[in-house]
């Protein structure tokens, strides 16, 4: 595993709260446990949509991801963790986090940075 120290980078805005983590890796793309292959599939029905984050030019090498309370929600599926890295995210910043998504972030490189809403709503806008 890398050693995380400073990150510097860009910060894509995914605006929604309760991202689960089907959402983030649907249950169908989780055929290997590998932990590459799974970029293609990150964030895929939401992907769909040209005005997506995303897929906007602008966020592309994003290594920060900011979003709403609860990130990572619903199953405790490791390949989430993986699908966000391999896109090449770095660090999620979120008032809260899904405890076992939180755990799985650290096991794997990831870092979760919970802070305030008062503090995201402010980096939002």
């Amino acid at each position: 595993m890398e050693k995380f120290t400073v990150l510097n980078g860009l910060v894509a805005p995914l605006d929604r709260a309760n991202v689960d983590t089907d959402q983030i890796i649907a249950k169908e793309h989780l055929k290997s446990i590998k932990r590459t292959g799974f970029s293609e599939a990150l964030f895929g029905a939401w992907r769909k949509d040209p005005e997506f984050v995303l897929n906007q030019p602008r966020y592309r090498g994003a290594a920060i991801l900011l979003v709403r309370k609860n990130f990572g929600c619903g199953s405790s599926r490791e390949h989430a963790p993986w699908a966000l890295m391999e896109w090449g995210f770095r660090c999620i910043v979120a008032p809260s986090f899904a405890d076992i998504f939180f755990n799985n972030c650290f096991k794997n490189g990831l870092l979760p940075v919970a802070l305030t809403e008062a503090e995201v709503d402010q980096l939002f806008y």
